[in-house]
């Protein structure tokens, strides 16, 4: 998050607190369920957002057709619930971290026998 931009921070948070909610109970498409929003980073002009995700089982291209698929009631979702003139173009990123947070502690526990 950048500490500059306190709006644009606070419009992160609601996006991310928004997205959360529309993933877990109003996402009907199965290849979107299993996404836990992580951070949502909003540029300081208010025009896009990068989404960063984590998900059981991730298979690039059905999470592409799947966010494809979505977007247009994302955006609604959004535009509903936010009090913003617009809503950011938003961007989702696989946050790889956490898988590989898991490999080395896989190797760690292998190590230790």
């Amino acid at each position: 998050m950048q500490k500059d931009y306190p709006r644009s921070d606070r419009i992160s948070q609601q996006i991310k607190k928004e997205l959360a909610n529309a993933f877990q109970s109003e996402i009907k498409d199965p290849a979107l369920k299993s996404i836990n929003i992580l951070e949502v980073d909003v540029s300081p002009c208010l025009k896009f957002a990068r989404v960063f995700f984590v998900a059981h089982d991730y298979d690039a291209d059905e999470f592409s057709k799947g966010f494809k698929r979505s977007m247009p009631f994302l955006r609604t979702h959004l535009s509903k619930r936010m009090t913003t003139r617009g809503i950011p173009r938003l961007e989702f990123i696989y946050d790889k971290s956490f898988d590989e947070s898991y490999k080395i502690d896989q190797l760690i526990k292998k190590s230790l026998g």
